[in-house]
């Protein structure tokens, strides 16, 4: 019987002969060990995807995606994603990617009715709310959405660092390192948004330096 999903099973066949032919060895060595150094923590969004745009091979990203790239204290999905890459995985690196466009993120400006998802926007939503002034002073909804879409990668790195897995590792010295980046839709190109933290001391100085480094920022991100 034929799979109603062959056109996909067709496709795998040829990336698997085509990555066999760049490298003989490339399936037993993945097979083997993962090891990568990032975590990368994004939206489930199908036109970001992790190790297509910063053109790396598999197994060099331990990704957890869902909605609008929430990290909630309360989602055990993506703290146990956390605490299997910081504990067992040793990433270096944790990535909190937001995108301009992103669809969550536009529902909680026009405040729209969705479904189920509405409850798990109310993350967004918060993040709004604390930054209500902010937003408020932008007339260009476009602007007003690319700057919701940095303050939410923005805060959710805060998140990702008052975990406690990401704590303790720094209590141990293990070398950490969290980051908010911003992915265009409209050019492919990453923007970073300055939130570089090592430590819990720099968490709190970092954190100021991006919103104050938001607010000098008058243009769209790719115009």
């Amino acid at each position: 019987m034929t799979s109603p999903l062959q056109d996909l099973l067709d496709s795998n066949r040829v990336w698997s002969a085509a990555m066999r032919t760049q490298d003989p060895r490339f399936f037993e060595r993945l097979a083997q060990q993962q090891s990568p150094k990032y975590l990368w923590i994004g939206c489930s969004d199908s036109r970001v995807p992790a190790t297509q745009i910063v053109d790396l091979p598999p197994g060099e990203i331990f990704v957890q995606r869902n909605v609008a790239n929430v990290v909630s204290h309360t989602d055990l999905n993506c703290l146990s994603a956390i605490q299997f890459a910081v504990d067992i995985l040793k990433v270096e690196h944790i990535i909190v990617v937001g995108h301009y466009g992103c669809g969550g993120v536009q529902a909680v400006l026009d405040e729209r009715r969705l479904g189920l998802v509405d409850n798990w926007l109310r993350h967004v939503g918060d993040v709004a709310q604390k930054h209500s002034p902010l937003l408020a002073s932008i007339d260009l909804m476009d602007l007003r959405h690319a700057r919701l879409c940095e303050l939410n990668a923005i805060e959710q790195v805060l998140n990702v660092c008052h975990t406690t897995m990401v704590m303790d590792a720094w209590e141990r010295g293990q070398k950490l390192s969290v980051h908010a980046w911003c992915y265009s839709l409209a050019n492919g190109h990453i923007n970073d948004l300055g939130m570089h933290i090592d430590t819990r001391a720099a968490l709190a100085p970092a954190y100021e330096q991006a919103l104050q480094r938001l607010t000098r920022m008058p243009r769209l991100p790719h115009d």
